[in-house]
């Protein structure tokens, strides 16, 4: 396996890119949203990957910042280059339209990717338009239990308004793609930790709607909200990333998960979140310090190594841009942590997103505000 990566800034690559039309079998692209299809004409640094690895996978989303190494980008495309050895990648996309097609949406996706050899699935989705709970369990429940199911939603700085994704037949609205990698040699790992905490009182879920939720203790949940950011209200929902919800179900059934916000409507007081908000369900706002964020991404790094596979290895970093608008300027303190905790020989490459998909419990699911990492290697 072998791995080398690139940024495409100014218009520009970095430096030449290594045309192998016959040997990488996978690229993964992870860009800046302004960098994304001008109507039905895919972007140039997409028609340029396309001739430089004819016969390879392409694989991205837009972005709430590009992760290159241990460097934050704005206004790039981070692309990386996998040659697999005996690895073998089978992709596929499909069209989403609302919220409510997420599971139909997911499990038609993993129903063409399914197979007695995938060893893992990598899923990119439309940001502002899909459940993401919904997603993960489609997919899962298509490729079966036995597979790690990872990945992201696809983000728009703090804007909130439209993501683009990349495949093998240019860059697309709309639609959720994803790769399976199949074979007996690859070898992932999984690592995810978020470092906020709980603050105020715990409150019920009493009205909601899928992802979109009314009320809280029967309050509208916007008024609610409005009220802890003062000031800052009139940057909804932007001001939101940075008091996030965790939910949980009253009987405690199920390990709290963190939800963040995608957009709010001012008319019913409503909030809509990138996955389901059950109501019945507990919820408590949640805040967090920098530092504790930071110390967090180095754990969840922590947790892939040691490994005894030499040669190259992938890690895929999925984060929140919750977490980016909280440590502003200090958000490469975050993946420097990260590439510090990782072992030699290992390329670390991703994306701010509007949600991050990784197993728990061999389950995938959604993640919000979180650091999520994928690492990717095979066993010679």
């Amino acid at each position: 396996m072998r791995v080398r990566s690139w940024a495409h800034v100014g218009g520009q690559w970095d430096r030449p890119l290594d045309a192998n039309p016959d040997g990488s079998s996978l690229v993964l692209a992870f860009g800046a949203p302004e960098l994304g299809p001008d109507g039905d004409t895919p972007p140039t640094w997409w028609r340029e990957l396309r001739d430089a690895y004819g016969s390879a996978t392409i694989l991205g989303a837009s972005t709430a910042g590009e992760i290159h190494g241990e460097r934050v980008l704005d206004r790039s495309v981070v692309v990386t280059v996998v040659d697999f050895d005996t690895t073998s990648v089978v992709s596929a996309t499909e069209r989403v339209a609302d919220h409510a097609d997420s599971g139909a949406v997911g499990q038609a996706l993993g129903g063409r990717l399914a197979g007695a050899d995938v060893a893992a699935v990598l899923v990119m989705s439309d940001g502002t338009m899909v459940n993401g709970t919904e997603l993960c369990a489609g997919v899962q429940q298509a490729v079966g239990p036995e597979v790690a199911v990872s990945g992201g939603l696809a983000g728009d700085g703090d804007r909130f308004d439209a993501t683009w994704l990349a495949d093998d037949d240019g860059v697309h609205r709309g639609v959720v793609t994803a790769v399976a990698l199949c074979g007996a040699s690859l070898e992932v790992r999984h690592g995810s930790q978020g470092g906020w905490f709980p603050f105020g009182p715990e409150r019920t879920v009493s009205f909601s709607d899928d992802g979109v939720l009314h009320k809280l203790d029967g309050r509208p949940a916007l008024d609610l909200y409005r009220d802890y950011l003062g000031s800052f209200a009139d940057q909804l929902p932007a001001a939101a990333l940075l008091f996030p919800l965790q939910v949980w179900p009253a009987d405690g059934s199920q390990a709290p998960v963190v939800r963040t916000v995608l957009g709010v409507d001012d008319s019913t007081s409503s909030m809509t979140f990138a996955g389901s908000m059950p109501s019945g369900w507990r919820a408590q706002l949640m805040m967090a310090d920098p530092d504790d964020l930071v110390d967090a991404a180095a754990v969840a790094a922590e947790g892939l190594a040691p490994t005894a596979i030499e040669g190259d290895r992938l890690v895929l970093a999925v984060s929140c841009v919750g977490r980016r608008l909280l440590l502003g300027e200090a958000a490469s303190d975050e993946t420097a942590a990260v590439v510090d905790a990782l072992p030699p020989g290992t390329t670390l490459a991703g994306f701010y997103s509007y949600g991050e998909i990784s197993p728990i419990a061999g389950e995938a699911r959604l993640h919000n505000q979180t650091m999520t990492l994928t690492m990717l290697a095979e066993r010679s």
